[in-house]
């Protein structure tokens, strides 16, 4: 897995600059689509220096066991779904094998990542149909992916770009609130967020941008206690002071590697400045 990092590196490298640059004064002219455009590239550019490391946060060795962990993903976090796909794995390495699984083992293996009933249906389903349409393997384009059983837009993106190397927005949770904090687009569909966002920013930067947001909105930039005074990118954000502003009080917002607690991976990749997390029941 390589050296690690210090943990340090990743709070204290990066100190936040001079809050509030991205709101708009009383009486001034509203933004440009251009000046917009161009902001929006900068957090990008920016978050690409903050968070070098960006990666895929599912525990993954081929597009089916990634295909899967985004499924599991569900309405609950990624390492819980990263401390249990190992033995899910192990029992079922192939969508043949998974295809074939008996229900109520399947549901008891995944019972820990909730709505296992639901899931195990999709994991049957889309097991079965890749045996049965596409060979045992997961196709690699949009259209055939949103084809399979509990396969969404979101799911087949996370695939696709991580999987494939093919550009895709993910428009999750973290997603959304972040590009509307950023006053990048107004919109709530997760589609037409992914629509507004692929005109802004460029598509050979859509997969990386997606894990730049989701990692800042998930250690930094949370829905309820933003921590404003510990962000790095407050001078491009119009809605700076929302979230706690002191620097000391906002520091201890942070998670995750940037608060020197685990990551959501077993098995980070080897640039990775964090821990890996603990497997179940560790």
């Amino acid at each position: 897995m390589g050296e690690q990092v210090p943990a340090e590196r990743v709070t204290e490298a990066k100190p936040p600059r001079a809050a509030g640059g991205g709101k708009r004064k009383a009486g001034s002219k509203p933004e440009t689509r251009l000046a917009m455009v161009r902001r929006a590239r900068r957090i990008n550019r920016e978050l690409a220096e903050v968070y070098y490391y960006a990666h895929p946060e599912l525990d993954f060795e081929n597009p089916f066991q990634l295909l899967v962990a985004t499924v599991l993903s569900a309405q609950t976090t990624d390492l819980r779904v990263n401390q249990t796909t190992p033995a899910l794995f192990a029992a079922y390495p192939t969508p043949e094998e998974m295809a074939a699984a008996d229900p109520e083992r399947l549901e008891e293996l995944i019972r820990p990542t909730g709505f296992f009933r639901n899931k195990a249906r999709s994991l049957l389903g889309l097991s079965a149909a890749l045996r049965d349409r596409f060979g045992g393997e997961v196709p690699d384009s949009l259209e055939d992916m949103v084809s399979l059983p509990g396969v969404g837009r979101k799911t087949a993106h996370v695939v696709l770009g991580n999987a494939f190397g093919r550009p895709g927005l993910t428009v999750d949770t973290h997603f959304g609130r972040l590009v509307r904090r950023w006053r990048l687009t107004e919109q709530t569909d997760p589609e037409k967020v992914e629509a507004e966002i692929a005109g802004i920013i460029p598509k050979s930067e859509w997969t990386m941008f997606s894990h730049r947001v989701v990692f800042h909105g998930r250690r930094v930039c949370h829905s309820r206690k933003p921590a404003c005074g510990a962000c790095p990118i407050t001078h491009l954000c119009p809605s700076y002071g929302e979230g706690e502003t002191d620097p000391e009080k906002a520091k201890k917002l942070l998670k995750y590697e940037m608060g020197g607690l685990p990551g959501q991976r077993l098995k980070p990749p080897a640039d990775y400045p964090g821990q890996p997390a603990p497997p179940l029941g560790a």
